[in-house]
């Protein structure tokens, strides 16, 4: 991280407020893609879970499953949208 700061103090005032946005959008993005990551984890255990428990119902589960975590994984997707929105 000082490393970063040293960069950055080296640039002029325009530059500076550029590479801060790009930096704080990277953190930002982050910190959004942790929160899918730990859904997705969870509804495929769930899911994982549950076939264990009823392998007749694999199939609805599976399916279920999958739309889990296509809307989590719209999330990550609504953090990167905004990651290229405040970086540009």
């Amino acid at each position: 991280m000082e490393a970063i700061s040293r960069l950055v103090a080296e640039l002029d005032a325009a530059d500076q407020k550029a590479a801060q946005a790009a930096i704080g959008a990277g953190f930002a993005y982050g910190l959004a893609a942790i929160g899918p990551g730990v859904g997705i984890g969870y509804v495929v255990g769930k899911a994982i879970e549950a076939m264990a428990r009823q392998p007749e119902a694999a199939g609805m589960v599976r399916t279920t499953m999958f739309l889990g975590i296509a809307f989590t994984e719209a999330l990550a997707l609504i953090g990167f949208v905004v990651f290229i929105l405040l970086g540009l």
